[in-house]
């Protein structure tokens, strides 16, 4: 299969490759400042901002799937105008679209969420990839919007950086006690989106991990993995803090589980 993975260059979009190599794809990738490592693979810079851009690389590629991973958290027209516009080329060109989100879309009110959830944002984050997520399925019907949380790989993830550089004082701050996700390890959700995109279901999909912990439980667990001291990490209440955004947010998986044959392993799982 004909496959390009937009935002191959980071944690997911790497996995992706990875795999879809694996399985025999033809692999196209797209990367903003700097291409991916991965041999046998076709990398092209690309600024999802410009539509021009975005349709003259679908129209060269012709990709029979398209997985769209790549946002910019503090940038609207990447993230939300951006998903819109490789929606638009795909629908143009033909071919099955696979669009990531984020539990970023809830605020945490309701504390679980399935796939029937309406999105309620609090943060400008949240609120693009909520807006992503109407404009891919407004274009793109057929598409499948999978939405998913915490993304831990095997110490290469942001996550994980900080809890060893606060383990090891390299940085100050907190993790939070009360600010509870569902981490998901990044070949498992790789895994899930290639595996719905060769289904053929569409629409809302959560692909997370099966535990809903604290971002304090998951340094914890980071650390002890890593053969780190968890009793340096420091710990606060995101409550206490100020900062904006969702404290608790928890993805009800239970319908997709059910059809995938990919594990969503828990975070108390793949860490131990």
């Amino acid at each position: 299969m004909r496959t390009l993975i937009v935002g191959g260059s980071g944690l997911l979009g790497r996995e992706l490759v990875r795999q879809c190599r694996a399985g025999g794809h033809e692999v196209a990738a797209t990367y903003l400042t700097r291409p991916g490592e991965t041999p046998g693979v076709t990398w092209s810079p690309l600024d999802l901002r410009r539509r021009e851009d975005v349709h003259a690389l679908i129209d060269a590629v012709r990709p029979e799937l398209v997985v769209n991973a790549a946002y910019r958290q503090a940038d609207w027209t990447t993230t939300a105008v951006g998903a819109a516009n490789v929606a638009l080329a795909v629908s143009r060109a033909g071919g099955r679209l696979v669009h990531v989100s984020s539990d970023a879309v809830f605020s945490g009110a309701a504390v679980h969420y399935d796939e029937t959830c309406v999105p309620d944002p609090i943060t400008p984050y949240g609120a693009a990839k909520a807006a992503a997520e109407t404009a891919v399925g407004a274009i793109s019907p057929a598409a499948v919007v999978a939405r998913t949380s915490l993304i831990i790989g095997d110490g290469d993830s942001p996550q994980e950086a900080l809890v060893r550089s606060l383990a090891t004082g390299g940085s100050s701050g907190a993790l939070f006690t009360d600010d509870v996700r569902c981490p998901v390890h990044v070949a498992d959700l790789a895994a899930a989106l290639l595996e719905l995109a060769a289904s053929e279901y569409r629409g809302i999909h959560h692909v997370a991990g099966a535990d809903a912990v604290s971002r304090y439980e998951l340094g914890l667990l980071i650390a002890r993995r890593d053969g780190l001291d968890g009793g340096l990490l420091p710990s606060g209440r995101r409550a206490d803090s100020g900062l904006p955004g969702p404290i608790d947010v928890r993805l009800d998986c239970a319908m997709t589980q059910r059809r995938l044959r990919t594990e969503l392993r828990g975070a108390r799982r793949f860490l131990g």
